[in-house]
């Protein structure tokens, strides 16, 4: 994974409202060497076998199943709900889900190269504070600090596989 970068959200991006409101926010990027849309990145992300434990787990214990073709009908704009999340917003480089219980956000985006032969995909997460019932101050909690190690691990891990599955799907499509 040594090619998944760490970097500052894009200007333009969908997340970046939460880190203006002082929302633990994190974004990760990794080029490709090959055009791939929104939609082709959606389906090839949550469709990984890593992703595929995660809504398998969220059907169990959330009762919040998924399916593949739920999946391809979120990347297609057909769908605004998915397993634990609904679309908050979307452009055409770029997709925001919030889980349902409104805490944390999830974001895809990319973006094509002037000359389209590569492709910059971006990973983001945001965790919104909750309030403290004692103090009225916005605080991120103690559980929030105990998985942000294997949070930013993970979310390099779904990256990854996102890429190589997209790397693996063009190498195929060049075949034919």
């Amino acid at each position: 994974m040594a090619f998944i970068k760490s970097c500052e959200l894009p200007e333009a991006s969908l997340l970046r409202e939460y880190l203006d409101r002082g929302a633990y926010t994190d974004c990760y990027t990794m080029e490709i060497a090959r055009p791939a849309s929104l939609a082709e990145y959606i389906v090839a992300f949550y469709t990984t076998a890593v992703f595929k434990l995660e809504r398998l787990l969220l059907a169990w214990f959330v009762a919040r199943p998924s399916t593949d073709a739920e999946v391809q009908a979120l990347a297609s704009g057909q769908l605004k709900s998915f397993a634990a999340w609904d679309v908050e917003a979307r452009e055409p480089s770029q997709i925001l889900l919030t889980d349902y219980q409104g805490r944390t956000r999830s974001w895809l985006m990319s973006t094509p190269s002037p000359d389209g032969q590569t492709t910059k995909l971006f990973f983001g997460s945001a965790v919104v504070p909750v309030e403290d019932r004692r103090t009225g101050q916005n605080r991120m909690g103690s559980t929030f600090r105990a998985l942000l190690g294997f949070h930013k691990l993970y979310s390099r891990v779904l990256l990854h596989s996102a890429v190589r599955r997209l790397s693996r799907s063009g190498r195929r499509a060049h075949r034919t």
